[in-house]
């Protein structure tokens, strides 16, 4: 019993810190219909902006600067790479998330010189408390926690404000909009505000579980948020949360295998085979909703 609270406690902490990166990706391509795949390298970019503001400001006031730099960066990336392409054809501003991406891993690597860096211990998540048996960070307790509450938030951000109202419109019909007066350009930097401030919250929880952060840190992260959009409907924000979830819980098993077996080497690899078994019973995902094309 021991050994499995260890185990579901692991894959919850992981599912939540893969849900907060995955609300971004499903929020900017249910108003876009863009995945950014520069999404998950913002998430990295956060983690070596605390390793570098930790050396000289108290940790007190890093986290809230990081937070604040990773929304002004995900701001600059769609004013600077989205912004221009709006009316260009979905293919090139793919290839301008693409471009974006490879562009934030090189520079970490001029940056850093591609070494590791050891992410500072964070006091209170990084301690750890007794849960059945088994020695748990904080981060690993506060981790679901923390993803119910944003998610909550934004839940009621969505469904309760006028700029909530204005991405359910331009989600559900983006030319009607524009004709309508809502301005589409605010609405498209509140989504990518939103997306990078709980992709910088997800990198202090996740690196502090993993301290080592790299240029492509942030690709298997982002890579898995991504597949958790997929698998829970992309476009559905309960759907991305639910599908970052099963997924971490499923790593963990794979990775808590008996050695003797040998398994723990697919970790990654089942969460792309379960995406595609669910692709096969339901294309749109859990809780995707078929769409109908007009001709």
């Amino acid at each position: 019993m021991q050994y499995v609270i260890s185990i579901l406690l692991s894959g919850i902490s992981l599912g939540g810190q893969l849900a907060l990166i995955a609300i971004g990706y499903t929020m900017v391509y249910g108003i876009l219909r863009l995945i950014n795949f520069a999404h998950g390298d913002l998430f990295m970019a956060s983690g070596l902006m605390m390793i570098y503001i930790s050396t000289w400001a108290p940790l007190y006031l890093a986290i809230p600067l990081v937070l604040v730099l990773a929304v002004v960066l995900g701001f600059t990336i769609e004013r600077a790479a989205y912004k221009p392409l709006r009316q260009a054809p979905r293919m090139s501003v793919m290839i301008s998330a693409i471009g974006v991406s490879y562009l934030l891993q090189n520079t970490a690597t001029y940056i850093t010189g591609g070494q590791p860096m050891t992410y500072p211990s964070i006091p209170f998540l990084y301690d750890t408390v007794n849960v059945a048996g088994n020695n748990v960070k904080w981060a690993v307790l506060l981790t679901p926690v923390l993803v119910i509450v944003l998610v909550f938030a934004l839940t009621q951000l969505i469904n309760h404000t006028k700029i909530g109202m204005a991405m359910r419109a331009v989600a559900k019909d983006f030319e009607t909009s524009q004709l309508m007066g809502i301005k589409i350009n605010n609405v498209i930097s509140m989504t990518f505000i939103i997306g990078s401030f709980l992709a910088a919250v997800g990198s202090v929880l996740y690196f502090t579980n993993y301290q080592t952060v790299v240029p492509t840190s942030g690709a298997m992260p982002g890579l898995k948020s991504f597949v958790a959009a997929v698998f829970g409907g992309i476009g559905s924000i309960p759907g991305a949360v639910i599908g970052a979830f099963l997924i971490g819980i499923c790593e963990s098993i794979v990775k808590g295998l008996p050695a003797a077996w040998g398994l723990s080497v697919f970790s990654d690899a089942v969460t792309f085979a379960i995406l595609i078994i669910i692709l096969v019973v339901k294309p749109t995902g859990l809780f995707g909703e078929r769409a109908t094309d007009k001709v």
